[in-house]
């Protein structure tokens, strides 16, 4: 259980100077990056677990924080993968007969710095009115000055690959189903020997989409992000999938030269970042968001249907809706800011959405979308030379 001896001090800096104080949250020790927000109320050990936030410190709104513990199967990827963690409020008797461990000792065990005690509500109106900012928490500075020069110093998100730095180093075929605890649907398939197969290129891809894709039918091949247009082909896929994954899709030319040589070879789907280096190799382009989307309760909008989903987000880029070429269409909106929410391509089999369908956590509404991926593959099948 946490350790209940008298909480350390600990600060939070952001690089225009703003200075949070409040005590030490998981391992002690001094962590930069992007300081963002999250909205979910629930769902911090897939926020924690999801490679997306790599180079992220997320601030979570909800007050209450690991009322529930931590558990072995509510992860995202074998690790945590954000800079920093910031709550209001540590729950330090977790309650859930499915808790093996609290919050506080699962950072801790993965190296992760993190503070509480922080007035969150004005951490994030902070962000809004400025927009996302680099940032430093440290158990170990606690000079304001030289706190803020830490912060000011750090790397900063754009035009750095992040991909790099969760993407596997080598392939795997997928192993793992979705969870019992998954709601009952009437949209998925029974895996068999003529399974479609699926390459599925790894950006820093969650679990559950995995999960979904074979849930879906399909015999899903993991592969690097640095995998060449040749080298997915030789695995004859019948669709290929291009994951989430962390930070500015633009330093990722490889990937954008590897999808826009696929285009037509075989149905594609993308989520995220997937959906984004889609859309640059259509041609589009990207900008950085104020403060982003994260959260389980976004509001999308279907263009053509008029149908809203509440959706799961993570980003931080967007695809900028007046650099979108004749060959793609705008799919789906952010209710929220208009922003571009999904794409499809006219010519090839291909479209992407900017939000997780996968949920883990968040709601369901958009699960139809790997049924639509299944039924792309079903009327586009791939012809072998």
């Amino acid at each position: 259980m946490t350790d209940r001896t008298k909480p350390k001090p600990a600060k939070l800096a952001l690089e225009d100077g703003t200075v949070f104080t409040g005590t030490a949250l998981g391992s002690p020790g001094t962590t930069t990056g992007e300081v963002v927000f999250n909205t979910s109320m629930t769902g911090y050990q897939e926020i924690l677990t999801d490679p997306s936030y790599r180079g992220q410190m997320v601030t979570m709104t909800y007050p209450e924080i690991g009322n529930y513990g931590v558990n072995e199967e509510d992860v995202e990827s074998h690790q945590p993968h954000l800079a920093g963690f910031v709550i209001r409020n540590l729950s330090e008797i977790p309650s859930n007969y499915r808790s093996n461990s609290d919050l506080d000792t699962y950072l801790k065990t993965n190296g992760i710095v993190g503070i509480q005690g922080v007035d969150t509500r004005s951490l994030v109106r902070h962000i809004r009115s400025h927009g996302a900012m680099k940032g430093a928490i440290s158990t170990e500075t606690l000079d304001d000055d030289a706190l803020v020069s830490v912060a000011k110093n750090s790397d900063s998100l754009v035009g750095r690959d992040l991909v790099k730095e969760v993407s596997p180093s080598k392939s795997s075929d997928w192993q793992g189903s979705l969870s019992d605890w998954w709601m009952l649907r009437n949209d998925s398939c029974q895996t068999d020997g003529d399974s479609p197969h699926v390459v599925a290129m790894d950006f820093g891809m969650k679990y559950n989409i995995a999960r979904h894709l074979t849930d879906q039918g399909f015999r899903v091949t993991v592969v690097p992000a640095t995998t060449t247009a040749d080298e997915i082909m030789d695995l004859n896929p019948d669709g290929i999938f291009l994951s989430n994954g962390p930070g500015d899709p633009e330093p990722l030319t490889y990937a954008i030269q590897t999808i826009t040589q696929l285009l037509g070879k075989a149905p594609i789907f993308g989520i995220c970042l997937g959906h984004q280096l889609l859309s640059l190799a259509c041609g589009a382009q990207t900008f950085k968001l104020k403060f982003g989307h994260r959260g389980a309760n976004q509001p999308v909008q279907e263009t053509a249907s008029g149908k809203i989903e509440i959706t799961t987000q993570n980003h931080g880029f967007a695809v900028d809706p007046e650099s979108v070429p004749e060959d793609l269409e705008i799919t789906h909106l952010n209710l929220n800011d208009n922003t571009v929410a999904g794409v499809r391509h006219h010519v090839h089999p291909a479209f992407g959405v900017q939000y997780h369908p996968e949920a883990a956590a968040g709601p369901h509404d958009s699960q139809y979308l790997f049924a639509r991926f299944r039924q792309l593959i079903q009327d586009n099948p791939v012809v072998l030379n």
